[in-house]
């Protein structure tokens, strides 16, 4: 015999050795062994095991018999668990010496079928049992339910307490779902099936955060949206700065804020960017400043170019008298020097752009009567031995010019448009003429 076939025959004997006497040693008794033996313990021993199985499922199949204090079990169960767990209930019979488990798992189909509809059965006569609990489960979930929508679609309080219909929806919806989960809490109630609901709200709650994430950029919109809708930081045809982009404010719907560009075009900037941008409203406050520069030459009299632009800005007839106009020399180049013009106006009755244009205009025509020179950008080299004789200052002879009409004839014009606009979109509005500003 080679020496593979005698190692092969080794491992053979070992596992079969050690498998019986694993078998037979696995959950065996632990107390000492008595040293009388009689037939008539040994049938006390079997009928007591008979008894025990026969009130416990599942070993109807199992016969035991016992010699001399060990006992034989053969049969089938329906699973390797409770053939297993006989050897922990045969071992607390007093006088078991050894237990003998040939107990296997049974293939028959209709064996490990049968338990299934026995289950199966008993379960469908306690849900039949449970009709009349659960219509009047239902009917308390029905009648909560349909209490809570009545008092959703009632006008009262919500359209008093929310500042525009789109909170006072909100509202209504908050007030349908507390009363959905009143009603569920109730059935589970009556149905004394009240830790369900950990699970239900728990897997609801699951669920809620995957939407959440799913769908972040639309809910941080729509909360931004409620925000903005307490907050009020603009009212329907104020002139706004969102982000570099001018326009009237048209509407501020559940996503987006909706602007009138001075071009005629609309402009849509999403509401959660609008939260958390600087937001700069022209319309809030009635006055105004208009800003623009004039250079003149360095050799120039500045004080009486200052005078003369000051007493310019102050004869225009929509230029208010508080805040008063200023004026004072912003920058100084190599040939200009920059001054800088400031005027106010009431910009509820003056067209902004019109009324810069003109006091442009005006300043320009009184400088050039005035003979103030304003060059372009050059450079000249002078020498101190060809230096020119200072020329004489003209007299200063101011023109009368007559001012053209700066009335906002054109924010009127967009402010019909916006209310047009407003019109088509009514029920989607959450901005409100009479609602408090921020």
């Amino acid at each position: 015999m080679t020496p593979l076939r005698r190692l092969l025959a080794a491992l053979t004997l070992a596992m079969a050795l050690c498998a019986p006497v694993h078998a037979e040693t696995a959950g065996q008794p632990q107390g000492a062994i008595t040293v009388e033996d009689s037939a008539q313990q040994d049938a006390a021993i079997a009928v007591r095991i008979r008894d025990i199985m026969s009130e416990l499922d599942g070993y109807g199949n199992v016969t035991v018999t016992v010699t001399s204090g060990i006992v034989t079990l053969r049969g089938t169960t329906l699973d390797s668990a409770a053939s297993d767990q006989l050897n922990e209930l045969v071992g607390r019979v007093q006088g078991v010496v050894a237990i003998k488990n040939e107990v296997t798992e049974t293939t028959d189909v209709v064996e490990r079928l049968n338990p299934a509809y026995e289950r199966f059965k008993t379960r469908l006569m306690q849900a039949v049992a449970m009709v009349p609990l659960l219509g009047v489960a239902l009917l308390a979930f029905v009648l909560v339910v349909l209490a809570g929508v009545v008092l959703a679609r009632a006008k009262y309080p919500w359209d008093r307490i929310a500042p525009n219909a789109f909170i006072a929806d909100i509202y209504r919806q908050i007030v349908r779902l507390v009363f959905v989960v009143a009603g569920i809490v109730i059935a589970l109630d009556i149905l004394n099936a009240t830790a369900l609901l950990g699970t239900i709200l728990g897997a609801a709650g699951i669920v809620g955060l995957a939407i959440g994430f799913a769908v972040r950029d639309t809910v941080e919109n729509f909360i931004a949206s409620i925000m903005l809708s307490f907050r009020q930081p603009f009212r329907p045809n104020d002139t706004v700065e969102i982000e570099g982009d001018v326009g009237k404010v048209i509407s501020l719907t559940s996503r987006a804020t909706i602007l009138l560009s001075f071009d005629g075009n609309q402009i849509r900037i999403p509401n959660s960017m609008v939260f958390k941008s600087r937001i700069i409203n022209y319309t809030r406050n009635t006055e105004r400043r208009f800003t623009f520069d004039v250079g003149v030459a360095p050799a120039s009299d500045l004080a009486a170019a200052k005078a003369l632009a000051l007493e310019t800005i102050n004869k225009l007839p929509f230029v208010l008298a508080t805040p008063a106009p200023a004026i004072w020399i912003e920058t100084i180049g190599d040939s200009t020097i920059g001054i800088r013009v400031t005027g106010w106006i009431d910009q509820h009755e003056t067209g902004f752009a019109l009324a810069r244009g003109e006091a442009i205009r005006h300043v320009l025509i009184a400088f050039d009567s005035a003979g103030i020179e304003m060059p372009e950008p050059t450079f000249r080299v002078v020498s101190s031995s060809d230096k020119p004789a200072a020329p004489a200052k003209p007299a200063v002879v101011i023109r009368e010019v007559e001012t053209e009409d700066v009335q906002s004839t054109q924010n009127e014009a967009l402010e019909k448009i916006v209310d047009q606009e407003r019109a088509e979109r009514a029920d989607k509005d959450l901005l409100t003429r009479e609602g408090e500003e921020e």
